[in-house]
C-alpha cells in the first residue's frame, strides 16, 4: 500500500520560504517519477514541479526560478523549497507519486498573507 504523507505548509508573509515535505512509504520510491501540485478553491489541480526517476526536472512557468523540487530516494522523501513566496502561490499543495497508476498525498496548505 503506497502512502504519501505530506507536511511543510503554514502560513507565510509574502516574499518569505516554506520546505515542503512528502514521506512516501510501500513502494521502492526510487523508480518513479514525483510532482508538486497544487489546487485553489474551486479549480483542478494543476501541476507546480515534477522530477524524474533520474532527477531531471521540470516547473510551472509561474514558480520557475522560486520553486526547487528535489528527492531523496535513500529517505524516500519528496522535498519543495518555496522562496520568494506570493500570495497567489496561497493553495493547497499535493505531491503525487507517478507510474502505473497515481498516489496522492493528503495534501497540506500553504497561505501567503501580511
Amino acid at each position: 500500500q503506497v502512502q504519501l504523507v505530506e507536511s511543510g505548509g503554514g502560513l507565510v508573509q509574502p516574499g518569505g520560504s516554506l520546505k515542503l515535505s512528502c514521506a512516501a512509504s510501500g513502494s521502492i520510491f526510487s523508480l518513479y517519477p514525483m510532482g508538486w501540485f497544487r489546487q485553489y478553491p474551486g479549480k483542478e489541480r494543476e501541476l507546480v514541479a515534477g522530477i524524474s526517476s533520474s532527477g531531471r526536472t521540470n516547473y510551472a512557468d509561474s514558480v520557475k526560478g522560486r520553486f526547487t523540487i528535489s528527492r531523496d530516494n535513500v529517505k524516500k522523501t519528496l522535498y519543495l523549497q518555496m522562496n520568494s513566496l506570493k500570495p497567489e502561490d496561497t493553495a493547497v499543495y499535493y505531491c503525487k507519486q507517478g507510474g502505473a497508476r497515481d498516489y496522492w498525498g493528503q495534501g497540506t496548505q500553504v497561505f501567503v498573507s501580511s
